[in-house]
């Protein structure tokens, strides 16, 4: 059934019980009025009796009728001062009722008081931890994903890629960042790994071609030399270029090292201070930037990682998701087995919702004070009876009975009395 539906059917349910106590309230009303008048046709000691107590217990349900009427509207319609206190004093309860909220229950000290009695952090980790709350939650994250990626129009976030992350990374000059950090990759050593693979791979090439060494040596001799004295001086390059990239390869502290590492290091230096280096970066980066390949891949970049971030939303096995599940798991094992991590989230907790409160406490209140404001005073008068007149018509009804008894205590001391 729909909510709307329901809700209906409920508030149809407390008026046909209203209706049902306001008819209560009044036959206890009607019956004493009927025994009140009813004396009359009797004489007797015991009628003085009867006659207080219904008169007694008329006057008790009129004056409780009118105070109960005169909360929601006036009596009778009659304009009596102090009644239809509700729909006239909507504005000043909603005042009252922010401002009683607003201090008894919107206080830092109270707030972080109730976090810090909850145990957010420990009671969060031990849900989140079990591996099928963990996998829910990963749900609703790639449906929130999903929904959030199919809102966005692609054309705007396409331009805003390009203006807020391209246009930025390319109007930067590349040569001081890219010096500063080959300068570091060279401080820490990280390059010789580099350079050793380069080693490695030039003295294989030279190993494995002994042909073409010989050919282009036989290319570069003089018509007029001897053949032989050409593979002879061929066999003796290939030797010496075999055992000097042998040498490279094997010795760390080869002067052709040695000189890379000059040479790299006199680069990068230049890359962060030479005008004329930095203006070769310069030229480098806009040929990259402008190179068809690399426009392709930033016009398509958003297209891309939206059908990636869809494609591993959607699939319950995808890597992403699978790892988001398995964070929340240790997150949560961690939250519940760290005492101190523990602290730490209650404590950003409390400073959080301290801060909130201490901050926003008139605006929060403020929600309240103007919905109020906001709703129709005659509506708001009666939801408001809907909710509560049932029972207040118990105030009927004991007025009456209590009324009564008084009437009849009064009458019976008087008679002792007098």
């Amino acid at each position: 059934m729909d909510p709307v539906e329901q809700l209906t059917a409920a508030d149809q349910q407390k008026r046909t019980d209203l209706r049902k106590m306001k008819l209560v309230a009044t036959s206890f009303l009607i019956g004493a009025t009927v025994i009140f008048f009813g004396t009359h046709l009797f004489e007797g000691a015991w009628v003085g009796y009867v006659r207080a107590a219904a008169e007694a217990g008329m006057v008790g349900a009129l004056a409780d009728w009118f105070a109960v009427t005169a909360l929601f509207r006036r009596p009778l319609g009659l304009p009596i001062p102090h009644t239809a206190i509700i729909p006239e004093r909507k504005n000043m309860f909603g005042q009252t009722l922010g401002d009683f909220v607003g201090v008894n229950f919107l206080s830092p000290e109270i707030v972080q008081d109730k976090l810090r009695r909850a145990g957010i952090a420990q009671r969060a980790g031990a849900w989140v931890k079990q591996p099928e709350n963990a996998e829910r939650i990963t749900t609703e994250l790639s449906n929130v994903l999903k929904g959030a990626i199919t809102v966005l129009k692609d054309e705007e976030v396409q331009a805003v890629l390009e203006q807020a992350i391209v246009k930025r990374v390319t109007e930067k000059p590349w040569g001081p960042p890219l010096g500063k950090l080959l300068n570091q990759v060279l401080t820490d050593g990280a390059h010789h790994k580099l350079v050793d693979l380069m080693c490695d791979r030039a003295y294989e090439w030279v190993r494995d071609n002994y042909d073409k060494v010989s050919l282009i040596v036989t290319d570069r001799a003089p018509t007029w030399s001897p053949r032989f004295v050409d593979a002879m001086l061929g066999d003796k390059v290939y030797t010496e270029l075999v055992n000097f990239a042998w040498a490279v390869k094997t010795d760390v502290n080869h002067p052709m090292r040695l000189a890379v590492d000059q040479f790299m290091i006199e680069f990068s230096a230049d890359m962060q201070t030479d005008p004329s280096t930095m203006q070769k970066a310069e030229q480098v980066k806009q040929q990259v930037i402008n190179h068809p390949d690399v426009q392709k891949v930033i016009s398509s970049a958003w297209g891309t990682a939206k059908k990636m971030l869809l494609d591993a939303a959607e699939d319950p096995s995808s890597e992403l998701r699978r790892r988001v599940t398995q964070g929340l798991v240790t997150l949560g094992t961690n939250l519940t087995d760290d005492p101190e991590l523990r602290a730490k989230v209650d404590g950003w907790l409390e400073q959080a919702a301290g801060y909130v409160v201490g901050n926003y406490r008139a605006e929060i209140t403020t929600l309240i004070t103007d919905t109020v404001e906001r709703w129709d005073a005659e509506e708001t008068s009666r939801k408001i009876e809907l909710q509560v007149g049932r029972d207040l018509q118990f105030i009927r009804i004991n007025g009456t009975v209590v009324g009564a008894l008084a009437g009849l205590v009064i009458y019976t001391v008087a008679n002792l009395l007098f």
